[in-house]
């Protein structure tokens, strides 16, 4: 029988410990549940996300405590809805106006984009003329599949905990 050495213990708690630091503060992984991302991610595809893109997270927590960076238009984010980690896509940042208008259905018009909308969705969001200071408009890249910020409104920049790890999709 092998006895374990001060040496080799030392070191697996190293690791351990280097483990936790960069899976709590540095980077992760999260599973992809649904099809409200397609065709940039599966169901079930695994992505890595960079926790230090916009600032240091709260472990265990559902926002940032102490932010470097804001989420631009484009970016991927991860954040924290009704307890369940969600991603989503940044359509619009604080300031961005907000068109809405009727097509064969009502619809929202942000940074050169067309986004459908349901009756109650435009009823939960007409009000709005520009995303709020401190909020951005995270939409799922599959938007007739996606139950995001048209469903459940604005996100604030400090529940957004993280940016995927994914080249941003043609046209946005």
């Amino acid at each position: 029988m092998k006895i374990i050495t001060k040496a080799v213990l030392q070191s697996l708690l190293a690791g351990i410990l280097l483990g936790l630091v960069l899976k709590f503060f540095i980077v992760d992984i999260v599973h992809i549940r649904g099809s409200s991302m397609e065709p940039t991610f599966k169901e079930g595809s695994a992505v890595l996300v960079n926790k230090l893109s916009y600032g240091l997270v709260q472990p265990f927590g559902n926002r940032t405590v102490l932010r470097w960076a804001e989420p631009e238009a484009g970016d991927i984010v991860i954040f924290m809805h009704e307890g369940n980690l969600v991603i989503k896509r940044c359509v619009a940042t604080a300031g961005s106006p907000l068109e809405y208008y009727y097509d064969n259905g009502y619809n929202l018009a942000v940074n050169g984009q067309i986004f459908p909308l349901s009756e109650l969705q435009y009823g939960n969001m007409a009000a709005a003329g520009q995303i709020p200071d401190g909020m951005i408009l995270a939409v799922g890249d599959n938007p007739a599949a996606s139950i995001d910020s048209r469903d459940y409104g604005f996100i604030p920049v400090y529940n957004v905990l993280a940016k995927a790890m994914a080249p941003k999709k043609a046209g946005r």
